[in-house]
């Protein structure tokens, strides 16, 4: 939709999950938007995460601790991407990033 913005990313874990798990953990990492991002989760931003399981660990996942992780994790790479982040070029101009506006 024209206008919006929007926000796509994973979250990975070696753990083994079953499909309910891997939702939940997605859902979890959702609230990391909700920790950067203001407002978080309206109706037209488009925010999407998906999570996935290498199943390298073939014990029980501590759901509690990957939950917390994903939201943290996503927090972080929110933020960190604002930080790092440079401006470009497009065909209306040149948009700065926000360090580059708040240097």
């Amino acid at each position: 939709m024209p206008g919006t913005n929007t926000s796509i990313g994973i979250v990975a874990t070696n753990a083994t999950l079953t499909k309910a798990q891997a939702k939940r953990l997605a859902m979890s990492a959702h609230d990391g938007f909700a920790r950067s991002i203001r407002p978080a989760h309206t109706t037209l931003d488009g925010d999407t995460l998906f999570a996935m399981a290498t199943c390298a660990e073939t014990g029980p996942a501590d759901m509690m601790l990957l939950t917390v992780m994903a939201a943290e994790a996503t927090a972080q790479a929110t933020v960190n991407a604002i930080l790092f982040a440079t401006g470009v070029h497009s065909l209306k101009g040149f948009l700065p990033s926000a360090m580059e506006l708040n240097p």
